[in-house]
């Protein structure tokens, strides 16, 4: 078992090709009324929308595991900061892709630290669907929505 064993394309049940051999897993960070939206490359599958940090799960992970390595390796953040509350999972049969709600501590610091990445910004959830989302974030974020109303001030 490699370290990154994971990469690579997979045609789910329901026809679609996704990234992850064994799912993929992203983390959605709330601080008060805000998210934390990634501004994916234009070169990225789906480039120019944005999202959240995520990506391929390796097998050896769990979901908490793969979500936080994504985000530390795309957006710079420190795990310690990050209270995991509850997972999405949005299932297509032989692929998943899972999504970790988090609260952000307040001094939580996030930023573009490879070229997959335009920007990452907070969001207030009203104004989410104003930007260019992600075709599979945008398909999910209503249910995610409600999930993240429990979790607000």
């Amino acid at each position: 078992m490699s370290a990154r064993d994971g990469d690579g394309w997979i045609e789910c049940d329901c026809g679609n090709k996704h990234w992850g051999v064994h799912g993929a897993a992203g983390i959605l960070l709330i601080r008060g009324s805000s998210i934390l939206l990634q501004h994916r490359a234009p070169w990225v599958h789906n480039g120019d929308t944005w999202g959240i940090p995520g990506g391929a799960r390796d097998s050896h992970e769990s979901i908490i595991e793969g979500a936080l390595r994504e985000a530390v390796e795309e957006i710079g953040i420190e795990p310690a900061l990050v209270e995991p509350l509850e997972t999405f999972l949005d299932d297509h049969g032989n692929w998943s892709y899972n999504t970790v709600i988090a609260r952000a501590a307040d001094d939580l610091v996030a930023h573009e630290i490879n070229d997959e990445s335009h920007e990452v910004k907070w969001v207030e959830l009203e104004d989410v669907t104003r930007l260019p989302l992600h075709p599979s974030f945008e398909n999910t974020w209503l249910q995610v929505k409600e999930i993240l109303t429990s979790y607000l001030p």
